[in-house]
């Protein structure tokens, strides 16, 4: 949503200037130069990414047009999925698990956001898996450690192909203005006033691989990375509960445990989570 916005914002300011200060917007228009940036750009995007990075790029650019779904309700319902997930395996031992690991949707311990949430839901039920093997604790943090880095890794590929794609931007808009500046050269025994046209568009080539490049192209890098980071504080989280479940960790101090490792701003206060527990409870 704060992406769209902020495109509005760009769009108005630049826009808005331009015509404050006596441009004429018409100008601005020039479907060759954008076909030769975008084209250009888009060829060379496609030339330099594996086609799992490309979809990647794409289906994580267009989240960033929604909200994170990392949310504090969405943390709420995560400590109060691992909250019931500790009483089941307090009362009925750990091998009670085995029917949420088998059927998570149709055991009713995981809230409808983290049961949507499939990556998430796997990772959950992959690990609960090995600890119903009884696994040391100590190798299964290092496993999680790894996977949670390995997940981070491979999620950088993406936002690498896009801040690559916006750097490229300003270099294709070189290319079109120079394109441009050819096309005005060969036409210099054309009237003046036609010949400010050709050069004025030329120079919108420049104006418009900077202003996509930074204003549009990036930011989706940014946010893309943001999301990655929350996606890594949503496994970290999980896994704080996975490590005290396996631990025997009494039920309330794993929701504790686990709600430190929320990100401040989205974190649930004590109170907030005290209540959530004695409603589980009622």
């Amino acid at each position: 949503m704060f992406v769209i916005i902020g495109y509005l914002v760009i769009l108005g300011c630049v826009l808005g200037g331009f015509l404050i200060a006596g441009g004429h917007i018409g100008v601005l228009m020039q479907p060759v130069e954008v076909l030769i940036i975008v084209g250009a750009a888009t060829g060379s995007f496609l030339a330099s990414n594996s086609m799992s990075t490309i979809k990647g790029a794409i289906a994580g650019g267009l989240g960033t047009l929604k909200g994170s779904r990392f949310t504090k309700d969405y943390y709420m319902e995560l400590l109060m999925s691992f909250n019931a997930l500790s009483q089941k395996a307090r009362k009925e031992g750990l091998l009670s698990l085995e029917k949420v690991v088998d059927d998570p949707e149709g055991s009713l311990i995981f809230g409808e956001k983290i049961v949507k949430d499939h990556h998430l839901m796997d990772f959950i039920s992959d690990k609960l898996r090995l600890i119903l093997t009884g696994v040391d604790t100590t190798q299964l943090e290092e496993l999680i450690d790894a996977e949670i880095e390995g997940h981070h890794e491979s999620g950088q590929a993406p936002i690498k192909a896009v801040q690559r794609l916006a750097d490229g931007m300003p270099a294709f808009g070189i290319v079109a203005a120079v394109m441009g500046v050819v096309h005005t050269m060969e036409s210099v025994g054309i009237p003046p006033a036609e010949l400010g046209k050709l050069i004025a568009a030329a120079l919108v080539g420049t104006f418009l691989g900077i202003l996509i490049s930074y204003g549009f192209v990036a930011p989706v890098a940014a946010v893309m990375e943001d999301r990655l980071e929350d996606e890594a504080c949503a496994y970290r989280c999980a896994q704080t509960g996975l490590l005290n479940c396996a631990k025997g960790t009494s039920p309330v101090m794993t929701v504790e445990f686990m709600r430190t490792a929320i990100p401040h701003h989205i974190r649930p206060g004590f109170a907030e989570v005290e209540e959530h527990l004695k409603s589980a409870k009622g």
